[in-house]
Formats: C-alpha cells, structure tokens, sequence
C-alpha cells in the first residue's frame, strides 16, 4: 500500500489519511477523493494531502473485515455491515458466546492488521447483543494475510458462535442436619428457581433429606425416574472430600465422580458427578446466595448444551476470582446471575467491640477489668491485643467505674460508649457497641474485657476465615473442640443481636443459625481463658505470663 504525501492535483482516486475541514463541509479520513474534492481542496489553500492507495495484491479494510467476519460467524451469530474496517457480529440468540480460544489466538498473532476481539468467553448474551468485532488496521491488508485468518476462523467450523439455551426440567435435592432451620431451605428453593428461569429452564420439583448416605441415595433414584435433565444437590455441610455424603450417595446409585473442586472463588467446593446419562452438580454453599459463583459458570454451560468435564472446569481459572465484598446486610436484590454487576474484592471491613461494663461480681469487690497483670490493668492487654489486629474500629463499651475503665485505655485509639443500663446484663452492652458501630462494616469481633492471653493473630485468624458468601457468616474459635471467645459476627445478625435481652450474649443465634458457622481451631488457650474468680485470677498468675 502507497502511503504518504502527494500534491493535492494528484490525489483523485487516493484515501484521505486525516480528516479536512472545509468551508461549510469536512473531508473525512478514509475518504477516496474524487476530481471534485482535489479541486475544492485547491481551492481552500491546500496544495498536498497525505493519502493511501490500496496495490494489486491487497484488500480494502472494508472488504477484508466483511471477509473475515462472514467466515468468524457460526451459529446464531449475524454480521453487519463493515465501516472504517469494522465489522460487528451480534447474536441471533440468548446464551452463551462460545469461541476457540486457540484459533483466536492463532488469527489474532498473524498480523497486527488484523484484529478479532471477542466478549470473554462463555458471556452470557442477549439477542441483538454485540459479541465480537473485526477491525482492519490500515486502509488495506494483502490478500494472502487475509486469507490466512479466514482459514483460520472457517476451519473445521466457524470459529464463534452462539450457544442457545435449552429448557432443562432440573430437580432439587436438599439435605438437612438438626436444628437447621427450613427458611433455608425456602430460601435456597427460590435462589435456585430464579437462576433456572433466568436461563430459561425450570425446577421440576425439590425434596429434602437427612444427611446421610442412604437417605440421599434414595432421593436420588426416585427423582431419576421422574427423568431429570439435571440434578442439583445443596449439602447441608459443605463437601469436603469425594468420599463424603453427596459424593458417596452418587456412587452408591451407580454413579461416578468426574470431578471435585474447581478454581473459581465463590465456587471452589463444587462436585460433578454422573448417574447414568443424567448429570449431578454437588452444590458449593455459595450456591444459596444469588451472587455470582462458580456454580453459575457450570449451570450455564449445562444449561445452553454444552458438555462439561473435568478438564473443562479445571480451566476456569482465569477470571474465576469472582469474590466480591464479603458481606452485606442483606444479598443483593435476587436479580439474575448474568445481570449482577460484581465489585472489586477486597478485605472484609471487620470491626470491634470490647465489652468492658460489667460489674464483677464474681469476683469480689475488685473490678476484675482493672487488676494488673505485668503492671498493665487487664482490659488494655485486651485492647492493646485489638488494635494490634486488623480489626477498626474499635469500640469499647463502659459502664461499672466507667471513669477508672476509661483512664487504662489512655492514649489508645478506642472510641469509648457509656451503657447506663450495665447492672441489667450483658444484652444492654452488646446494644450500645453495636449502636455506636459505622454502617459500612462487614462485620463484628465481639471480645471480652477479661481475656489477657488473646493474641492479635487469633483475631486474624477469625478475620481470614470469615465469608458469608461461602457460608462463614458467624466465626467462632475452637480449642481442642471446645468453643472459645471472641466471635465474629457478619452484621446480617445485627439486628437480631440488638434483640437480645438479660444477661446473655448472642451465643443463642450460633445454634439457630449453624449453616452460617464456621469453627477456628486455635493453637493456643488465648480464646479459653477468662478470669471471673479470685481462684481463676490465682492459677492464670501462677500459670503463665501474658502474650504480647
């Protein structure tokens, strides 16, 4: 291709490269100058333009983009017209974008005059939704660069096409363990038909069993009569192994487990398994929520046709971080998945509240907050411990010799709250911090004033572990199984701590909501130990010096 400048009296017939404006009108770039341009650039001052003329042997931009993009569209994908070297192709169809990535990839690195630049793959699409686009760099390509990437796009088949959904009758198995409540399983029924309809299949139907090899086992074989076309089964306890229930339930139906775990997040703890023709998804416990998870890509794919394997999941890797904000008071409105817009991820906002109003009767006349141990009070071991973690703010709740309370947090960054309703019980003091906690935090480490060995990376550890998208909505630490202090609250149970009354804390909700548990096993006693007594106080100083 000839490019460069020319008297304007030669430019007839050549492409304007740069835009000119004219009285009353412009010459665009791209322009093939005709004798009446020429003239009325003469006639404007302008004696030479730069232009392009295409050679023997090359194709125009427009006519190589149209090339390409008619060979590039396969199935339920239209083309348009191409302009400036452009050509969209759109689909014809709601599903998923489909592509060869290595083909793509292949035309993509023939020439840097060509380009195809497709949606990520396995977009779910809309009808009349742009899919991909070609565009011709220069004004022209050779004619054997350009049949170079129409093999390529053509070859075999069409190298992009549209994969339509199909409308699947799924069923729904859910499991269940004690004391789980059957708003869970209401609410998971309805996440899960929302998901089906909005890729245009339905749930046929769902049934709930014991958590049990062979109560699921039985599920199982009397909802394959019914002939699904998939079946889903949400665990009551999240699969942790091929040979725990759900996967153990589809072997004992004659199934078989073709793959376990996947790398995206939400999503990692997801299972495929197959019984006979009929494909059986163990569902991650993010699959409850409406937020976008691995689980989505899967069903996707399912759900417009396409075959799913191990090695097809094992690939979904790149762009599989899909995690977003940990927490919110509430899911998002249940919007379709394809439709939900997905934040950044960043690190839960986890916050603190140090419960420091009590009245010590256990222990006597002395304020058990204010004893000193290696010549601090108590409760600024404690504090000193928070603020040392990542949990902030920190909000310390005072009531019984609030003044003396408040004078061992000097010099720390605590923000301090007067309960006056202290001698009522722990339930007032939980009120107040919760109260005087900002509206954005994700989350609550609610500790004790009386727990000198607690370590800022027991509070972390608690910190790591919590993500209500994948069921740890409430983290409590462990100790050689038994449960410790502080727990971490996610702040959908805000409002149900700020109902509490007596003295009681909120370790009620733990066992009326033990989907949203997770366990943190500790390596040493900091979350066991509180003092209450003289005797307590006695042994913890013979026992032990504080951890710093």
């Amino acid at each position: 291709m000839e490019f460069g400048e020319i008297p304007v009296g030669e430019s007839a017939g050549a492409i304007l490269v740069h835009s000119v404006k004219l009285a009353g009108r412009a010459l665009k770039k791209g322009r093939v100058l005709t004798e009446e341009d020429a003239a009325a650039l003469a006639a404007a001052g302008i004696a030479r333009v730069t232009v392009a003329r295409i050679g023997a042997d090359e194709l125009g931009e427009d006519a190589a983009a149209t090339l390409l993009a008619r060979a590039a569209a396969g199935a339920n994908v239209t083309v348009a017209n191409a302009f400036t070297g452009r050509a969209n192709l759109f689909a014809a169809e709601r599903g998923l974008c489909v592509f060869d990535r290595e083909r793509l990839d292949a035309l993509n690195l023939v020439d840097e005059a060509v380009t195809l630049a497709t949606l990520p793959p396995y977009a779910v699409v809309e009808p009349k939704q742009m899919v991909a686009t070609v565009k011709i760099v220069p004004f022209a390509v050779p004619r054997d660069t350009i049949e170079r990437c129409v093999a390529l796009a053509s070859g075999g088949e069409s190298i992009l096409r549209v994969a339509p959904f199909l409308k699947l009758n799924v069923g729904l198995i859910q499991t269940r363990l004690p004391g789980m409540k059957e708003t869970i399983f209401d609410k998971t029924v309805g996440v899960t038909a929302s998901r089906l309809e909005s890729l245009g299949s339905s749930l046929m139907g769902e049934t709930r069993c014991a958590h049990a090899v062979d109560a699921l086992a039985a599920e199982l074989k009397a909802l394959l009569e019914r002939k699904p076309d998939l079946v889903l089964v949400a665990g009551a306890s999240a699969i942790v192994d091929r040979r725990d229930v759900i996967p153990a339930a589809i072997v004992a139906c004659g199934g078989r487990i073709e793959h376990f775990g996947m790398p995206v997040d939400p999503g990692n703890l997801i299972l495929l398994g197959r019984i006979g023709g009929v494909t059986v998804l163990g569902l991650p416990g993010c699959a409850r929520s409406p937020k976008e998870n691995g689980f989505d890509w899967v069903l996707q794919r399912l759900a417009a046709g396409l075959t799913v394997g191990s090695q097809d999941i094992m690939r979904m890797g790149a762009g599989g971080l899909l995690a977003e904000i940990p927490s919110r008071g509430l899911p998002r409105a249940a919007a379709a998945p394809s439709e939900a817009k997905t934040e950044a991820p960043r690190e839960a906002r986890i916050g603190a509240l140090i419960l420091a109003a009590g009245q010590s009767r256990r222990m006597g006349e002395v304020n058990k907050l204010l004893i000193e141990i290696d010549r601090k009070p108590m409760v600024r071991h404690v504090a000193e411990t928070v603020l040392e973690s990542r949990a902030t703010p920190v909000v310390a709740v005072l009531g019984h010799e609030r003044d003396r309370v408040r004078g061992a947090f000097s010099g720390l960054k605590i923000r301090a709250v007067y309960n006056p309703d202290y001698a009522d019980g722990i339930s007032t003091s939980l009120r107040r911090g919760l109260a005087a906690l900002p509206e954005d935090l994700d989350g609550v480490v609610v500790c004790l004033g009386d727990m000198p060995l607690l370590s800022a990376a027991e509070i972390g550890r608690l910190i790591d572990a919590f993500n209500p998208v994948e069921g740890r909505a409430i983290v409590v630490p462990t100790r050689r199984g038994k449960r410790g202090n502080p727990v971490l609250w996610g702040r959908r149970f805000f409002p149900e701590m700020q109902e509490v009354a007596g003295d009681v804390g909120a370790r009620h909700l733990i066992g009326a909501y033990p989907e949203a548990v997770v366990e943190v096993e500790m390596s040493g006693d900091g979350t066991l130990l509180d003092i209450d007594t003289p005797e307590a106080l006695a042994e913890f100083l013979d026992r032990a010096p504080v951890n710093s």
